[in-house]
């Protein structure tokens, strides 16, 4: 799903919404939830999941080409734990989806 399917199924979800204020809304919500990641903060939608960041420490990497050594900086990244709930829906509907044959089972 990309972000403009999220807004059309957001707009297509609420008549009352028009496509512009979808858009606006899936836009103030994902950059609400981005800036608090920049400020260090943790982001937990109940039932879906919590959003943290992880320090990656800086390090020694390899140019995969001329396999010469490079320096790696220290970053900050976002991280996704999915919630229990989304896990355990996600779980039943590929198995719905699997004994229906609609899924081919990994």
């Amino acid at each position: 799903m990309t972000r403009s399917d999220l807004v059309e199924a957001l707009a297509a979800r609420f008549g009352q919404l028009t496509h512009r204020d979808a858009e606006f809304a899936v836009k103030a919500m994902l950059d609400a939830m981005t800036e608090a990641l920049v400020r260090g903060h943790r982001i937990e939608l109940r039932g879906f999941g919590s959003f943290s960041i992880n320090r990656r420490p800086p390090r020694i990497g390899r140019n995969p080409r001329s396999g010469e050594s490079v320096a790696i900086p220290e970053k900050r990244v976002p991280h996704f734990k999915p919630g229990k709930a989304l896990r355990e829906a996600v779980d039943a509907r590929t198995q719905e989806l699997i004994a229906q044959g609609l899924l081919k089972k990994d």
